[in-house]
Order: C-alpha cells, then sequence, then structure tokens
C-alpha cells in the first residue's frame, strides 16, 4: 500500500497535499505539524514517502533530515517549502532529499515530483549555470549565504522575521546564549552590523 508522511505546520497546506497525495493514489496518509514528531511516526507507520516542510517548529526541516539520514530511516524525502530553491535546494539534496519544490509553484509541480521520487528519480528547479543570471552583488552574497551552517542559516531566517532570540531558543530547544552566539557568529560571516540589515539582506536574496 502506497503510504505517505505530511509535515507542515500549516492545516490547510496539509489539506492541499493530501489532496494530491490521494490524487496520486496514497491510501495511507498520515500527519505531522512539528519537527520533533517525524522519527517517532516514521518509525511506527514506515511511510514510503515524506513530504516535508522546512520551517517547522521545534526541529526545522533541514534538522529533520539530518536525523533521519543518523539514524538510517528509509523513506524518500520530498520537500515542499516557501524557502527559495536558490539556497535550499542544494542543501537539501546534500541531507538526502530527493525533490525540492516550492509553495509558490502550482500544484502540478508537486504533482510532478511525487511522480518522479515514487518512480526512482530525483525533481529539482535548475539553477542558472555559474549564477550568470546573477548579478554580482546576488553572487557574491549567494556565496556568503553557502558559507553559513544549516543551524545558522535556520536561525538567519527567523531572525530576519523578526523573531527574538528568546522565541527562536525555545522552537528550536536551544539556550538563550546558544542562539546569541549563532546570531553573533552568522552577523560576522554575512558582515552585517544590526537586525535591520539582516532583514534587508533576506529580503534582497528571497529568503522571507
Amino acid at each position: 500500500m502506497k503510504s505517505a508522511l505530511i509535515v507542515d505546520d500549516h492545516p490547510v497546506v496539509r489539506a492541499a497535499i493530501r489532496i494530491v497525495l490521494q490524487s496520486e493514489g496514497f491510501k495511507e496518509i498520515h500527519e505531522a505539524s512539528s519537527g520533533n514528531e517525524v522519527l517517532q511516526m516514521i518509525r511506527e507507520h514506515q511511510p514510503r514517502l515524506v513530504v516535508l516542510d522546512l520551517g517547522l517548529p521545534a526541529l526545522d526541516g533541514l534538522d529533520v533530515m539530518a536525523r533521519i539520514k543518523a539514524n538510517d530511516l528509509k523513506c524518500k524525502l520530498l520537500v515542499f517549502s516557501t524557502h527559495e530553491a536558490l539556497f535550499f535546494q542544494e542543501r537539501c539534496l546534500r541531507a538526502g532529499a530527493m525533490a525540492y519544490v516550492t509553495k509558490t509553484n502550482q500544484l502540478q509541480q508537486l504533482h510532478k515530483a511525487i511522480q518522479a521520487v515514487m518512480a526512482g528519480y530525483t525533481y529539482f528547479s535548475a539553477m542558472p549555470d555559474n549564477f550568470s543570471v546573477l548579478n554580482a552583488v546576488q553572487t557574491t552574497e549567494k556565496q556568503m549565504i553557502d558559507q553559513l551552517s544549516d543551524r545558522e542559516l535556520s536561525i538567519f531566517v527567523q531572525l530576519a522575521q523578526g523573531k527574538p532570540n528568546k522565541t527562536i531558543a525555545e522552537d528550536m530547544h536551544l539556550s538563550h546564549k546558544t542562539v546569541s552566539t549563532y546570531k553573533t557568529r552568522l552577523m560576522k560571516k554575512l558582515g552585517m552590523g544590526t537586525a535591520v540589515h539582516l532583514r534587508d539582506f533576506a529580503k534582497r536574496n528571497h529568503l522571507i
């Protein structure tokens, strides 16, 4: 039986994904709304496909994929996220994902990605060759973003969204001091002086 697990913190998005999965012949569909539920649900239900958001409470999608890999859990991973593919797609590929679809695309793209993954293929957006399509500023900034660790990038996006350190620490089950350390480190890597610069940088690169 074709089984799947949907991991997304928005009920409306989960409902839309469920409809797509049902139309693709999935009979057994489970749902999770936070990252810390995923490993237990994979062990319990053994889904063939996991449709995973990146911006999750408790553990973000990149953390979830790292734990799936570390625990050698067998499932096909399809990332369905609002995050810009340019900055996250390659990270997801390295983490074990077989597909990356942005939520700004029509659901037809999700259909195609599911079909490809279940047939044993990958489904990723074509990136500009050597980023020649991007201007010099964007290319440089992408290189800066690529230097961030997955955890730093996750905290960067949340800071740019205006979340205070305390909230980020609670959501990610980290200490306030740890988040502050990550913040200092990533702002140094990006050459940022203030949170305002951080937000502008994120918006300019379509991270928020």
